[in-house]
């Protein structure tokens, strides 16, 4: 399967949220691939972000697919007022409903790419019964509900194993990664991918605020460079 490109996928959590349509402009303007929109309900987790409303007034902001991660439970109730607010990818924690697969199915029928999220201490275990039917897995590299916080290391062997189980259905399968992410770590990201499971990872996200880092667009269009076997270091 041709290999994709490291996408970027800034978080609006770190925006100014008194200028979100703003914000949201100057990423898209800086190079982001897709706008990511954290949902936070302080239940699931210990925060409260925003809901279907605000996604629908951000539309129009920015020709980018609107990345949605549900911090939510109960999780399936939810899902159709994200989908029409325009939504494009909506991903749920495991933990988050009692029937994994009927999820998946909702989020498909509303005409939508559907992920699965894994928490530091969620093993694959969880998802792999379903991972052929999602489109993407987004592995939580801090704990979920707030910002600013440094990457869990152990979290690697976990993408290393989940790139290597991608890779082993064949399927065109985002793998994404959230939280701690910034020039430094995704080379870590990237090179630990390289070693342990075929020199690719793919979604790396990085939470920004009003204008994305030049290093950020750099150090994704270097990890889509080609390799020294002349195969292109990306995911997908």
């Amino acid at each position: 399967m041709p290999q994709q490109p490291v996408r970027i996928a800034p978080s609006i959590l770190s925006a100014d949220f008194a200028a979100l349509g703003r914000e949201i402009e100057a990423v898209t303007a800086a190079g982001a691939d897709w706008i990511h929109v954290d949902v936070m309900d302080n239940h699931f987790v210990p925060n409260l972000t925003i809901g279907p409303m605000v996604v629908k007034a951000l539309r129009k902001h920015s020709p980018r697919p609107f990345d949605v991660h549900l911090m939510v439970t109960p999780v399936d109730p939810l899902v159709p007022a994200f989908a029409e607010a325009g939504a494009d990818v909506i991903s749920f924690h495991p933990e988050a409903g009692p029937h994994v697969h009927r999820t998946i199915q909702l989020i498909k029928s509303l005409g939508k790419k559907a992920g699965a999220v894994l928490n530091p201490a969620t093993p694959l275990a969880a998802i792999e019964n379903v991972l052929g039917d999602l489109d993407l897995v987004l592995v939580m590299s801090v704990n979920p509900g707030f910002g600013g916080q440094a990457f869990i290391e152990s979290q690697l062997a976990k993408i290393a194993a989940l790139r290597k189980a991608i890779d082993a259905l064949g399927k065109k399968i985002d793998l994404e990664v959230d939280g701690g992410v910034n020039a430094e770590t995704a080379k870590q990201l990237h090179q630990g991918g390289r070693r342990r499971a075929g020199g690719r990872h793919r979604g790396i996200r990085r939470r920004v605020g009003r204008a994305m880092p030049p290093t950020s667009r750099r150090c994704a269009d270097e990890s889509s460079a080609p390799g020294p076997r002349g195969r292109p270091h990306r995911g997908g």
